[in-house]
């Protein structure tokens, strides 16, 4: 599978903006600063197709990326200690609204910094996703990071973290591609199924 021309499309702040797919739709959550956006700008193989940033929490809309074959869905980041609650209690309506039509919603790719276990908010996010039956995969990102041997024990300690077996945990470096055809496969199968 190639990715080419990849592009945005728009950006939701409502429930009433949000795109109702004509193919497939990839979700990418995570907490904020997990690599949400270099993931995405991995995947199109463009460096700045989507806006990164050294400081978390700076989606706060979800973006909408045309993939050819698929949608992908940028979501905000949750976790984020430093804005408001009113911000948070926002961003977390937002998420909400956007799970609820969970039947545009082809897969999740839920990241996390591979260096770190799952935080309160993940497995919580884990739960939503396991108790509304939606289909999804971590990406361990930052794997550069680390010593290949180092990540593959970390992979395990991820999967471990969050109930999953290995297979359900990539890692990847948005750094340095590593992961990318493993990921690039993934989408190949959750194209195939859907």
């Amino acid at each position: 599978m190639r990715i080419n021309g990849a592009k945005f499309i728009t950006s939701a702040a409502r429930e009433e903006q949000f795109l109702r797919p004509d193919k497939p739709m990839i979700a990418v959550c995570g907490r904020s600063n997990a690599g949400k956006s270099t993931l995405i700008n991995l995947l199109a193989g463009q460096k700045n197709l989507a806006k990164t940033s050294a400081a978390p929490g700076r989606t706060r809309l979800v973006n909408y990326f045309d993939f050819g074959t698929f949608l992908l869905a940028d979501l905000p980041g949750y976790g984020y200690a430093a804005v408001s609650k009113e911000e948070k209690a926002k961003w977390g309506r937002i998420l909400d609204a956007f799970f609820a039509n969970k039947g545009d919603i082809a897969h999740v790719f839920l990241l996390s910094d591979i260096r770190r276990d799952p935080s309160a908010d993940d497995l919580q996010m884990v739960a939503y996703l396991n108790y509304h039956i939606i289909p999804f995969t971590v990406i361990a990102t930052k794997s550069d990071k680390l010593s290949r041997m180092k990540a593959k024990e970390r992979v395990r300690a991820v999967a471990a973290g969050y109930g999953l077996g290995t297979a359900n945990v990539i890692a990847v470096s948005g750094l340095t591609g590593d992961g990318k055809d493993a990921l690039i496969g993934k989408i190949a199968e959750i194209l195939s199924i859907g």
